[in-house]
């Protein structure tokens, strides 16, 4: 028996299903595009715009990213110049600025919004920056950006206002962190963790492109004593290359991780197909600099955990390329950032949504640029019923409250209904039918003595899918 209390429950992985009764299938969902909320159009800036990580400090969201130009104006080999970080601000994530820090000289003016630079800070790759909720944390040290150093360790930067950083330690040689490695604390565990890039099945040669890359845990009491890093878990799933992970604690049911890795999709050579992508002829420069520059693709997965380690992944992407533009169909797309953001749907009267943003233009010689997505509260997944009847039952749970709350979506002719079984008892709900995000579940009958009970749950829908649900007083 499974305890569940109050907590959010989602239907994004099978370990509260009975699998052998349950006929509904669990199924990613897609987020919507919207706006651009921001162009990384000024000179420090460029192409290669990357690593973007959400932080909340009070009542303000800062965004923190690694800013830098890819290429060279005419695009005949790999620049890399200039790795600073910087940072945008905004107070609802619809409306981002830029702040004038005045902290790093460029060009004879500190009137930028650059935090660190190559001059002043050792980093060499990506920067990962996270506020850290650790009650035990000293507060010169409750903000962390993680990087890789130049001595190839996994390093850590810390500031008290999230504006100054200064360089703290090493953490950790053991990995490769050639991408956007994360951090975070698990209060449940009392524990940090880690999640790095490595490569496994490297052939003789040494050639690391030749291998596959993968994403590795690792632990910390302190977050300067490192465990051995370790392969994440999916449970036999297919092996392919992952780039970045994006982990983080889910705020909505903070007893799952949620990751949105890109995945790397690398074909071998030329065919009469990439004449026919997006903006070919620069495709083939980016062929001439690294043949990977210009073949590999990058689609973006979701992928969820209840320990950190052991994952559930969907294979259909969660976030496609998107019709062919200007610019995309390229690596480089589909990147999210690490950190999510509740704001207002368009539609009045609607429920919020979740919004997460991911960057575009990437290797073009044209400014990034970067777009809000949103999502449905607790959507990344669901099970889902066609046209014909589907059932859900649960395996044996017990919860606390006396009322049931359901996030769900039907058509007009969709339904759902609810059984919860004790023993000889059940309790049946009326039929529900709508979109709601926190649909109060009328029972027909009281609720409250199957709480504490070994239940399970029986969910019949049609036309309809199923997001979360949760039990409360």
């Amino acid at each position: 028996m499974i305890g569940i209390g109050s907590r959010r429950e989602v239907f994004w992985d099978t370990t509260l299903i009975d699998e052998g009764r349950t006929t509904a299938e669990l199924r990613v969902q897609h987020p919507v595009a919207r706006e651009v909320v921001a162009e990384f159009d000024q000179p420090w800036e460029g192409d290669g715009c990357n690593s973007f990580s959400i932080v909340r400090d009070g009542g303000l969201y800062r965004m923190y990213y690694l800013a830098w130009e890819m290429l060279n104006r005419e695009a005949t080999r790999h620049s890399a110049t200039g790795l600073r970080v910087c940072c945008l601000e905004s107070a609802d994530g619809l409306r981002w600025t830029k702040p004038d820090l005045g902290l790093v000289p460029f060009e004879g003016s500190r009137h930028n919004n650059i935090l660190m630079d190559q001059s002043t800070h050792d980093f060499t790759d990506m920067v990962h920056v996270f506020a850290d909720p650790n009650p035990a944390c000293p507060p010169e040290e409750r903000f962390k950006a993680v990087s890789p150093d130049r001595e190839h360790f996994l390093a850590c930067y810390v500031s008290g206002d999230g504006i100054h950083f200064k360089k703290g330690w090493q953490m950790t040689n053991r990995g490769r962190f050639d991408t956007h490695n994360i951090a975070l604390w698990v209060p449940e565990e009392n524990l940090y963790y880690a999640y790095v890039r490595d490569f496994h099945d490297v052939p003789e040669s040494g050639d690391l492109n030749l291998g596959v890359r993968d994403i590795r845990w690792l632990t910390s009491p302190d977050f300067r004593h490192w465990s051995e890093p370790e392969m994440i878990s999916f449970g036999g799933r297919e092996d392919y290359p992952l780039y970045t992970n994006e982990i983080q604690l889910y705020e909505r049911a903070p007893h799952m991780r949620i990751g949105f890795p890109s995945r790397y999709i690398e074909r071998r050579s030329w065919t009469g197909n990439y004449d026919q992508l997006p903006n070919a002829d620069h495709r083939k420069k980016l062929v001439n600099i690294h043949p990977r520059y210009g073949l590999a693709l990058t689609d973006c997965v979701f992928m969820c955990s209840r320990d950190g380690r052991r994952f559930s992944r969907f294979e259909e992407a969660f976030m496609r390329p998107g019709p062919e533009g200007t610019y995309n169909w390229v690596y480089g797309d589909c990147y999210p950032a690490t950190g999510l953001i509740e704001t207002p749907s368009p539609l009045p009267g609607a429920a919020n949504e979740l919004s997460l943003y991911a960057f575009e233009n990437h290797w073009s010689q044209r400014p990034t640029v970067l777009r809000r997505y949103t999502v449905r509260l607790d959507g990344f997944a669901a099970m889902s019923a066609g046209y014909g009847e589907r059932t859900i039952v649960t395996v044996p749970l017990s919860f606390t409250g006396n009322r049931m709350e359901l996030n769900f979506s039907t058509s007009a002719r969709g339904y759902v209904r609810i059984t919860v079984r004790a023993d000889e008892k059940e309790l049946r709900s009326c039929e529900l039918f709508g979109d709601s995000v926190r649909r109060v579940v009328p029972f027909e009958g009281d609720l409250a003595p199957f709480a504490g009970r070994k239940v399970t749950l029986e969910f019949a829908f049609r036309d309809a899918e199923i997001f979360s649900f949760r039990f409360f007083s």
